[in-house]
């Protein structure tokens, strides 16, 4: 089996990117964790909280998943669970005060490195780079979806 040059270098960019470890090794989160908090942390960027139903929603895992999800990181201290001022039956998830704190000065410190990289590199070759690749991964998803098509269809 043989990969072309774009599937060899896309897989290792992807791997030095990963290697660049930019948040650090302090959590050793697993994918579905990551993906977990990244929704948390989504919905406080928007000033709005987050149900256990919703987080299984959109990981795509049973809401019986993600209550052993949020137990496991709120026993790290990753996470609390919040009762709704108006309902008591509704629980929100939220990023504990100390994980809270840790990601805000992990991100202050990526901000910073893009910020010199940025300065670097161009901003507009940043900006390019940042538009391309997202025009590049929906072409991806768009080609990949059409293929699936097609093979179900024959």
């Amino acid at each position: 089996m043989e990969l072309n040059d774009y599937a060899v270098r896309l897989f290792n960019t992807l791997e030095e990117v990963n290697a660049l470890k930019l948040f650090g090794d302090s959590a050793k989160l697993s994918r579905t964790e990551f993906r977990l908090l990244r929704e948390v942390v989504s919905e406080r960027s928007k000033g709005r909280d987050i149900i256990s139903s919703e987080l299984a929603r959109r990981i795509g895992v049973t809401r019986s998943a993600i209550s052993q999800l949020v137990t496991k990181l709120e026993e790290r201290d990753i996470l609390v669970r919040t009762s709704a001022p108006d309902d008591r039956k509704i629980a929100y998830i939220r990023l504990s005060d100390r994980a809270l704190t840790v990601f805000e000065e992990q991100c202050k410190e990526v901000n910073a490195l893009l910020s010199v990289c940025a300065e670097k590199f161009g901003k507009d070759r940043m900006q390019r780079l940042s538009v391309d690749t997202a025009d590049f991964i929906d072409l991806m998803k768009k080609t990949r979806a059409e293929n699936q098509d097609k093979e179900t269809q024959n």
